[in-house]
C-alpha cells in the first residue's frame, strides 16, 4: 500500500462568525491514495465546492490538518501553495474558466508558463493535447468560437499541459448535453487508467457512479465513503519541472504579450487613457523646448553686448526705480568714469517717449539720448548714412538716427529718409543714418523701433533735466573688469559722497537672467508635469477598473500556478505599456507642436534631454500609478477571484 497522496484530519472551514457563522465544513476526515479515481458526490450547499478548493490549495482549512504527500499545507505561504497547485494539481472548471481574450492554444499553455517552459515547448505541447483531444482544427479559435463541449475539451488539456498528476473536476459535466457529457467521462476514465488521480465533484449519482470510489458529503459532512472497491490504478510518476516558475525576462514577455490584448480589448478606452498620458508629455516636451529656446535668446542678445560692460544705474542698491525719477548720474559723472584707466568708452543715456513727424505720418517712439560712442558699446552698425559725431555733441546738433521700425512708420522709402528733417519736440532733426536691424527681443520689445539723438542736445530740446538713466562703461581689458568695476564705484561715492547708484557687470546680468529663465523653464515644466500626473492617475483608474473585470482571470492563473510576484508584474508591466505607449506617442506630438512653433518664427531649442525626461516620466508614471492596482490584483483570494462574475 502506498502511502496517502491527499489526507485530511478533522477539517473544518467556516465563514462568518457569531449568529452569522457557516460550517462549509464540519469535521472532514478523506484519505486519497495516489491513482485512485474519487467522485465526491452532494446537493448544492452540501460543502462539496468547498472540499474541492481545499482540496486543491485554493483555499486553507479554519481547522483541521491538511496534507499533500505528508506535507501540511499550513506551512506553505502564497507562493509554496502557488507552486504545489502548479506541480500537481490540473483544475477542470464547471465554467471552463478559459481566457476569452486569447486562442485555445494559449488557453491551454497558461500553466506552462508559470512552470517555466520556453514558448515553442509548451506551444508544441498545447497543440499535440489538444490534438489528441479532437480539437487538432481548433488550436486558433478563441473560446467564444467554440461550443460548450469543446471548451470543456480545452480546460481539460490546460489540467494535463504541466502533466498534473491530481485532476480536479468540478461539476465538469453541468453545462453539458447527454452526449458530450459521456465523452468528458470517458476522457476521465482514460486519464485514470494512465496512472492519474482523478477527483469529481458532482451533484449527478449517475455521474458518480462512473467513479471507482464514491464519497457522499452532506451538511459539510461525509456521510458515506464506498472505499476504494475496485483497486485504483498504479500511479504514474508525474514529472517534475527543475524550475520552479518562469524566468524574469519570460514573466516580462508574457505580461507585455497581455498586456497588448488587453489595450485591443478596449481600445476607445486604451486611447483615453493614451490621450491623459500624451498630454503630459507633450506639454512637457514642447514647453521645456520653448523655455530652452527663451533662454538661449535671451541669452544670445545679452551676450552679444559683449562681456565687457559694465553698467551704472541711478538709485542706491536697495532702492527700486522708478521710471527717470531718480536724478543722481550727470553727463559730469560720465566724463569722470571716461578718464578712468582701462575705459574705452562711457555712453551716457537718458530715454523717453515722445512723437515723431513728417508731413502727416506720425509715430509715437522710443527717443534715447546717448553719445557718438553709442554703436561702440552695442556693437551696432548703421544701415544707411552715418552716426552722429563728437561736434554734434558739443554744437548740440538737431540729429537724429532711426530704426528701421520707426523710419517705415515715417517714411515711404527707408534709405531715402537720409537727410530729411522729421519734427521731434516740436523742433526740426535731420535724419543722419539708419541704424542696422536687430528684431525683436525675447520678451517681444521690437529693438528697431527707436530713435537716437545726442544726449545734449537731448537734454536742452527734449528732457528738460540734465540728469541720466543710465551710464555704460566699454572696458578694455576684461581680465581687470572687477578691479575697473571698484575703481568706478570709488570715483563715484566720491563725486556724490554716498552710494546712490547701482554697478553691475554683463557677467551679474547675465547670471541674474539664466537664473530667471532657469525658473521660468521650471515653472513651465512644472505645469506641463501636471498634465503628465493627470495621465498618471487616468492609468491608476484603467487599471483598477482592469482588475475588476479580470478578477476571473487572475484567479484562473492563481489556480493554474500563477505567483503574486507573477500577477504582479503582469499589472505592472501594463501599466508600463500604456505609460510607454503614451510616452512615445507624446514625444512625437510634442515635437510636432515644436516643429510648427518654430515655422511660425518662435525661437525652439530642441534637445534630447527633454524628450528623454519626458518618456522616462512617463514610464515612471506607469509605475507608480500601476503599483496599487498590481498590488490589489496579486493580493486577491484565488477562491473570490474564481467567483466572481
Amino acid at each position: 500500500m502506498s502511502n496517502p497522496l491527499i489526507q485530511l484530519e478533522n477539517v473544518r472551514r467556516y465563514y462568518g462568525a457569531g449568529d452569522t457563522e457557516v460550517r462549509a465544513l464540519d469535521g472532514v476526515s478523506l484519505t486519497i491514495n495516489p491513482g485512485e479515481f474519487v467522485a465526491i458526490v452532494g446537493q448544492s450547499g452540501s460543502g462539496k465546492s468547498t472540499l474541492m478548493n481545499i482540496l486543491g490549495c485554493l483555499d486553507r482549512p479554519t481547522d483541521g490538518t491538511y496534507t499533500v504527500r505528508g506535507e501540511s499545507i499550513s506551512r506553505l505561504d502564497a507562493d509554496e501553495l502557488a507552486a504545489l497547485r502548479r506541480e500537481t494539481f490540473g483544475f477542470i472548471f464547471q465554467r471552463y474558466n478559459l481566457l476569452a481574450s486569447v486562442t485555445a492554444s494559449e488557453n491551454v499553455e497558461i500553466p506552462a508558463v508559470y512552470a517555466g517552459l520556453g514558448q515553442e515547448e509548451r506551444r508544441a505541447k498545447a497543440k499535440e493535447l489538444l490534438a489528441r483531444l479532437g480539437l487538432g482544427d481548433r488550436t486558433g479559435h478563441k473560446p467564444g468560437e467554440l461550443s460548450g463541449g469543446q471548451q470543456q475539451r480545452v480546460a481539460v488539456a490546460r489540467a494535463l499541459v504541466n502533466d498534473a498528476e491530481v485532476i480536479l473536476a468540478d461539476e465538469p459535466t453541468g453545462a453539458l448535453d447527454s452526449g458530450s457529457s459521456a465523452e468528458l467521462l470517458t476522457l476521465l476514465e482514460g486519464l485514470h487508467e494512465s496512472g492519474r488521480t482523478i477527483i469529481l465533484i458532482t451533484h449527478d449519482e449517475k455521474v458518480a457512479a462512473r467513479a471507482k470510489r464514491v464519497v457522499t458529503i452532506k451538511d459539510g459532512r461525509i456521510v458515506s465513503d464506498s472505499g476504494d472497491q475496485q483497486g485504483h490504478q498504479e500511479a504514474r510518476e508525474p514529472y517534475r519541472y527543475t524550475r520552479k516558475g518562469p524566468s524574469p525576462i519570460g514573466q516580462v514577455f508574457e505580461a507585455v504579450k497581455m498586456a497588448f490584448r488587453s489595450l485591443r480589448a478596449n481600445l476607445f478606452r486604451t486611447a483615453l487613457t493614451l490621450l491623459g498620458v500624451v498630454i503630459g508629455v507633450s506639454a512637457v516636451v514642447a514647453m521645456l523646448a520653448i523655455g530652452q529656446g527663451s533662454q538661449q535668446e535671451v541669452m544670445a542678445r545679452f551676450e552679444s553686448l559683449g562681456p565687457n560692460l559694465l553698467f551704472v544705474r541711478p538709485g542706491a542698491p536697495d532702492q527700486r526705480q522708478r521710471g527717470n525719477a531718480i536724478a543722481t548720474l550727470t553727463l559730469q559723472d560720465a566724463d569722470a568714469l571716461g578718464e578712468l584707466d582701462n575705459i574705452i568708452a562711457a555712453v551716457p543715456s537718458r530715454s523717453s517717449s515722445a512723437t515723431l513727424r513728417v508731413g502727416s505720418n506720425d509715430a509715437r517712439g522710443q527717443i534715447e539720448g546717448v553719445s557718438e560712442d553709442w554703436p561702440l558699446v552695442q556693437n551696432r552698425g548703421m544701415k544707411y548714412g552715418t552716426f552722429f559725431t563728437e561736434d554734434d555733441m558739443d554744437r548740440r546738433i538737431g540729429v537724429v538716427v532711426l530704426g528701421t521700425t520707426t523710419a517705415r512708420n515715417l517714411f515711404d522709402d527707408v534709405q531715402s529718409a537720409v537727410g530729411q528733417y522729421v519734427f521731434l519736440g516740436g523742433a526740426p532733426f535731420e535724419v543722419s543714418g539708419i541704424l542696422e536691424e536687430k528684431g525683436a527681443t525675447a520678451w517681444g520689445q521690437d529693438q528697431d523701433d527707436v530713435a537716437l539723438v545726442p544726449i545734449t542736445t537731448g537734454m536742452m530740446r527734449i528732457f528738460g533735466q540734465a540728469y541720466l538713466s543710465s551710464i555704460t562703461l566699454a572696458v578694455d581689458n576684461t581680465d581687470r573688469i572687477a578691479e575697473t568695476e571698484e575703481a568706478a564705484r570709488s570715483l563715484l561715492l566720491a563725486r556724490h559722497g554716498t552710494e546712490d547708484f547701482q554697478l553691475r557687470n554683463t557677467a551679474s546680468f547675465l547670471e541674474s537672467m539664466q537664473e530667471a529663465q532657469s525658473s521660468f523653464s521650471i515653472l513651465l515644466g512644472s505645469v506641463a508635469s501636471i498634465s503628465l500626473l493627470v495621465g498618471g492617475i487616468g492609468v491608476m483608474n484603467i487599471m483598477l477598473v482592469s482588475v475588476s473585470e479580470r478578477t476571473r482571470e487572475i484567479g484562473v492563473r492563481m489556480a493554474t500556478g500563477a505567483r503574486r510576484s507573477d500577477i504582479m508584474i503582469q499589472f505592472v508591466v501594463e501599466a508600463l505599456v500604456v505609460g510607454g505607449l503614451g510616452g512615445i506617442v507624446g514625444v512625437l506630438f510634442g515635437l510636432s507642436v515644436c516643429f510648427i512653433l518654430a515655422k511660425s518664427g518662435m525661437t525652439i531649442a530642441v534637445t534630447a534631454m527633454p524628450a528623454i525626461l519626458a518618456f522616462t516620466s512617463a514610464l515612471g508614471t506607469g509605475l507608480v500609478f500601476g503599483l496599487l492596482p498590481a498590488r490589489k490584483a496579486a493580493r486577491l483570494d484565488p477562491v473570490t477571484a474564481l467567483a466572481s462574475e
